[in-house]
């Protein structure tokens, strides 16, 4: 079969002087795209995708647009015709069913026989229809010869059925039309470039993480925690409904310059150190501390955490402890100053003697890039598909695109979380660059205004595409100033907040016991950290707040609304202390307003959500009525909108099912 003439690139100009040969097509305004198709977007593997561009060409023959999918590795395209909207406007919609990197393209191509068809019928509408006009259309027969068997086969009827009869209605038929569509050549058929998209598991856009040290699982006090000891502990995380379990690191702990309690340069015999001073005797980056037990042990845990709902992640930290394998057999990988020695890690003032940073732009990176990469690829072999990046922001961009690209190009349900606390455009920049969800500034915003700026960022185009925000209320390096008083309602309203706003959220644990004792005046650090020593606690101390967690991350699982960040309006609420919100599903079933308190004074105020629509995209309807997610009250509105009480000391926040 004869191939059709190559597809022109839309815009791209054919050299120098008059372009006759041109692409007639534009096609622009795609969407959704990143910074011109620079980098992916992002979407969830199953989720229906919608796409939207203008494509016109001169005159006013017949435009035909079509939308081109495929996933990383397939020999062809998958096609979607695309639907035209207003003002040259077209969409379609697709859903990837796997996981990977995919692409998607437009192409335009001018349907002739339908632009005769057209003008045909409009002719014989007119009276003015001749043997001339059914003639052309019959000519156009001639030169179908491509598409599939079946759309040649109707061609080759209707031509022959035409010759015999000269009746023009045999060249007028839907069944014709659509034939020709496939059969017909396209010489001015024209693409546009290829878009990039980045196709992940649900869990990457939403999910649920609770931190622990291991080594402080034991319920004996001055006693190493095991893994077994964590396994022991799963029931109860699991009732409380998180389904990420993630460790910091848990590799062997270096003895040079270890840190003992506090953080205080001299460590005592029995100071365990900073799990993030990688490396010992025992190994590197692809061991385990031999306290918390051996490979076995750790691939028990990864097994067990899937039977109650969990998965691991683990932390990825590239430091090195002065003991680490790395500085006596590569050297090289690690900078050294005047004097010889090599430089531990500064953050000025901050030092870490503890640790050093690898180069990575030595002489020698490309081993030590690919040493890194192979320390994730173990961990993925032994079952760990998350891992949560400690400081990327301070490690070459060009080795992040790499490594997560390797690693999700032969498992792509790998998840990384970037851990930057930094400028707002490098936070973007390594999302952009393949990291599925990241940190956000959550942590310190508190009032109103703040949030409403905040949320407004990350829920406009583009950031919406590429940022998946990760609200953790606390972590261990940051115990915020409002948690410090130790007021319970405020560890409520955190933990409501981030559960609600964001899809994704994080709590490290000791939060739901109301942990608040900061290391000192005007320091955002845990008095007695665990990064440098062990704790055991009584994880059903009262006063916790363990009951609440069930109660949020519940009605996350039963209210997809709760589980995106893009879907995301603000609604009025005449209370400048009062956070009002609503949130829709992506296929528009299910709607979650939330009010929540920012003070802790009682109050009671109008919530309007005056002519706000939810629903289907083709059954919108206004909002009647709203359902309190925590009672099951239901209320009907009044003028658009209706009247609350709020008291932070029984629940600092109203969360409704809106119908």
């Amino acid at each position: 079969m004869k191939h059709e003439p190559r597809p022109r690139l839309a815009g791209v100009p054919a050299g120098v002087g008059p372009d006759v040969e041109g692409a007639r097509f534009f096609i622009e305004e795609v969407y959704p795209i990143v910074d011109g198709g620079k980098f992916p977007v992002k979407r969830i593997a199953g989720e229906s995708i919608d796409v939207w561009a203008d494509v016109f060409r001169d005159g006013h023959d017949v435009t035909v647009a079509t939308l081109l999918w495929s996933r990383a590795g397939d020999q062809s395209w998958r096609r979607v015709p695309m639907q035209h909207d207003v003002n040259d406007r077209w969409h379609a919609a697709f859903a990837p069913p796997q996981s990977g990197q995919h692409q998607f393209a437009i192409e335009a191509w001018t349907d002739s026989f339908a632009t005769w068809r057209r003008g045909y019928l409009l002719k014989a509408e007119a009276g003015q229809a001749s043997a001339v006009d059914a003639d052309e259309g019959r000519a156009l027969l001639t030169g179908a010869r491509y598409g599939n068997p079946e759309h040649r086969a109707v061609v080759r009827q209707a031509r022959e059925t035409f010759d015999q009869s000269r009746d023009a209605t045999v060249l007028l038929t839907e069944e014709l039309a659509e034939a020709m569509a496939g059969a017909q050549p396209r010489p001015d058929l024209t693409w546009s470039r290829a878009f990039p998209l980045t196709i992940d598991r649900a869990k990457a856009r939403a999910s649920a993480w609770y931190e622990i040290f291991p080594r402080s699982q034991s319920k004996t006090l001055g006693q190493h925690g095991t893994f077994d000891d964590c396994i022991a502990r799963l029931p109860d995380i699991a009732e409380m409904g998180f389904d990420v379990l993630y460790f910091p690191p848990i590799h062997p702990i270096g003895t040079t310059n270890r840190k003992g309690k506090n953080n205080s340069l001299t460590a005592g015999g029995s100071d365990p150190g900073s799990p993030y001073a990688i490396g010992g005797e025992a190994g590197g980056h692809d061991a385990l501390h031999p306290e918390l037990g051996n490979l076995d042990d750790f691939r028990r845990l990864v097994a067990a955490c899937h039977e109650y709902g969990l998965e691991v992640a683990l932390d990825f930290a590239t430091q090195c402890s002065p003991d680490h394998p790395w500085l006596k057999n590569h050297p090289e990988w690690f900078r050294r100053r005047p004097d010889g020695t090599i430089k531990y890690a500064e953050n000025p003032p901050k030092k870490y003697q503890d640790i050093h940073n690898p180069d990575f732009y030595c002489v020698e990176n490309n081993p030590l890039w690919t040493a890194f990469r192979d320390v994730i690829q173990f961990w993925v072999d032994q079952g760990v598909k998350i891992f949560r990046v400690d400081n990327p922001h301070t490690k070459p961009f060009p080795f992040w695109r790499w490594l997560i690209a390797d690693i999700q190009s032969r498992d792509p349900d790998v998840i990384f979380l970037s851990e930057a606390f930094t400028r707002p455009k490098v936070m973007k920049a390594l999302a952009k660059l393949g990291f599925s969800q990241s940190y956000t500034y959550f942590t310190w915003r508190e009032t109103k205004a703040e949030f409403s700026e905040y949320m407004a960022d990350l829920t406009k185009h583009p950031e919406r595409e590429f940022y998946r925000p990760n609200f953790f209320v606390n972590t261990p390096d940051i115990l915020p100033k409002h948690l410090q008083t130790g007021e319970r309602w405020m560890f409520v309203a955190r933990a409501a907040l981030a559960a609600t706003l964001s899809s994704s959220y994080g709590v490290y644990s000791g939060f739901e016991l109301i942990e608040h004792a900061p290391l000192g005046p005007g320091k955002e650090e845990y008095l007695d950290s665990e990064k440098y020593e062990i704790r055991v606690r009584d994880w059903n101390a009262p006063g916790n707040i363990r009951g609440y967690f069930t109660y949020l991350n519940r009605i996350r699982r039963e209210n997809p609304a709760l589980l995106q960040t893009s879907n995301f309006r603000f609604v009025n609420v005449d209370d400048g202390e009062v956070l009002g919100f609503l949130k829709d599903s992506f296929d528009g079933e299910n709607a979650v307003a939330c009010a929540i308190a920012l003070t802790h004074r009682a109050r009671e105020f109008w919530m309007h959500f005056g002519d706000m629509q939810i629903g289907p995209p083709n059954a919108l309807k206004f909002i009647e009525g709203v359902e309190n997610l925590a009672t099951g009250e239901r209320r009907m509105l009044e003028w658009g909108g209706v009247r609350l009480r709020l008291d932070p000391e029984q629940d600092p926040a109203l969360i409704f099912r809106c119908f």
